[in-house]
């Protein structure tokens, strides 16, 4: 539908870019101070050789490391991803497993699950996020908040994320493993009385161990 109204599928693509940029916008400006460069040096090196690997040259990416107050990531339409220090810590600067991450919120992105969830708002309309820079946008991804952003996504999305992310990995030559590194790292805080506020997190995502075993049927792993 989305691409229907703004045209072909690169013009579906750059409106995307627009309505991402604005929440991008809001998203700095209402983050907790700047991150510490290495950490942003380091997404930014990764999401440049997952993005090469991109067969859509229209798709664009862009990662900033944005600080809160628990371990998570989220997309944007358009490419924005964000990804809270306190992940890349949880990880211990894992480049394996922040690929996985990463790989993820940009399969959300290139499988238009982004631009969807934020077209079934009601609050929203086509509309007006196509126009360019959709002034709507501010005031609405403010009322709702940026955790919104991190849990909207339903089951079957995860999985199809799961299973694209994983796969740019892999195609990337980062080890894929690293993906089951990093859920297994979610299940242990989860177990651990959840120290850092991942509940709400992974509340939206399909239990651990069917994602581990759906990335390994897809991946096409035995181990």
């Amino acid at each position: 539908m989305w691409q229907s109204f703004t045209g072909n599928e690169e013009d579906a693509i750059q409106a995307e870019q627009a309505v991402g940029r604005d929440m991008a916008q809001v998203v700095r400006e209402d983050s907790h101070g700047p991150a510490d460069p290495a950490v942003q040096s380091l997404l930014e090196n990764i999401t440049a050789r997952l993005a090469d690997r991109v067969k859509n040259r229209a798709h664009h990416f862009e990662v900033a490391a944005v600080n809160g107050n628990h371990p998570t990531a989220f997309a944007l339409p358009g490419g924005f991803i964000f990804v809270a220090p306190a992940l890349v810590t949880l990880a211990e600067h894992d480049r394996d497993e922040l690929a996985f991450v990463i790989g993820h919120e940009m399969a959300h992105v290139i499988k238009r699950h982004a631009i969807d969830r934020i077209l079934s708002q009601k609050a929203l309309s086509m509309a007006s996020l196509a126009t360019p820079a959709a002034r709507t946008i501010a005031p609405w991804i403010r009322t709702v908040g940026v955790q919104w952003l991190e849990k909207a996504y339903s089951r079957e999305q995860e999985f199809e994320a799961d299973a694209l992310g994983a796969r740019l990995v892999q195609v990337s030559g980062f080890d894929p493993t690293g993906a089951f590194r990093m859920l297994d790292r979610f299940r242990d805080l989860d177990k651990n009385t959840d120290p850092l506020g991942l509940g709400a997190y992974l509340s939206t995502h399909p239990p651990i161990d069917d994602r581990i075993r759906h990335i390994k049927e897809q991946l096409h792993l035995d181990i």
